[in-house]
């Protein structure tokens, strides 16, 4: 089932998804050469706390840690630990927080220290495609055309979008109805679900270097491409208004 969110409630999921947007511009200064992924996620937490934020992640369907940080071939779900991250990586956060009962989800991908010339395209193009499928979001359109901008725009640059996982509904839930696809083709067409005022959505592209293809290691959570090339990952929380869609999740 579709929930349909007030103005109310958009309001609260904004806060959270404001909440959200500063936690970004925290931890980039912290991104370098050295530190590991699980300080990273400590410092996280610590600043969650003190906006009196609950993690969605943490211990959502078993995940150990507060945020998903994946580093170079790992696409999504990185569970933050020992690792050190170098210079050249590429390393994706993506966070969630709950305020008042409402979650906020968000991505970004992070260069650490200086980066090759593929990374930074990639990087750029994935939020790019992001920003195109948010422009494609409007009061009477179809979930499919935010995944056909992405798509178009991603495989015209010779990257592949990763079908796998898709965005999706978010308001008291996490994860809500609609699926939200970065792609298109016949069976999602089928399913299509109309854009309505009140609906809240995370839309996230996943763009790979290599082919589309995904694979979960060991831990169950870490999905990497299966040709192991470089992947980005960009998402925000959006509500879609009368006057078009609102970014929830950067600061106005």
């Amino acid at each position: 089932m579709i929930y349909y969110k007030s103005r109310r409630e958009i309001d609260l999921m904004q806060y959270a998804g404001q909440v959200l947007a500063s936690l970004f511009e925290k931890v980039g200064p912290l991104i370098k050469p050295g530190v590991t992924t699980e300080e990273l996620d400590r410092s996280i937490h610590e600043w969650m706390l003190q906006e009196d934020c609950i993690p969605s992640f943490l211990g959502y369907r078993g995940f150990p840690a507060v945020s998903c940080i994946s580093v170079n071939e790992e696409v999504v779900h990185g569970i933050p630990g020992p690792r050190r991250l170098a210079e050249g990586d590429l390393v994706t956060i993506d966070l969630g927080v709950i305020w008042k009962g409402y979650h906020a989800d968000a991505a970004r991908t992070f260069g650490v220290g200086a980066i090759s010339e593929e990374a930074t395209r990639l990087r750029d193009a994935t939020e790019r495609a992001l920003d195109l499928g948010i422009e494609a979001i409007r009061v009477g359109g179809r979930v499919s055309e935010v995944g056909a901008a992405i798509q178009s725009y991603a495989e015209g640059l010779g990257f592949s979008v990763v079908k796998d996982y898709v965005g999706h509904g978010i308001g008291r839930d996490l994860h809500e109805e609609p699926q939200v696809p970065n792609f298109v083709d016949e069976g999602r067409r089928r399913r299509d679900h109309l854009l309505k005022r009140g609906l809240v959505i995370a839309v996230e592209p996943m763009l790979n270097v290599g082919g589309e293809g995904v694979e979960t290691l060991e831990d169950d959570w870490t999905v990497v491409t299966r040709d192991r090339k470089l992947s980005a990952h960009f998402e925000d929380t959006i509500a879609i208004t009368e006057n078009g869609p609102l970014v929830l999740t950067r600061h106005r």
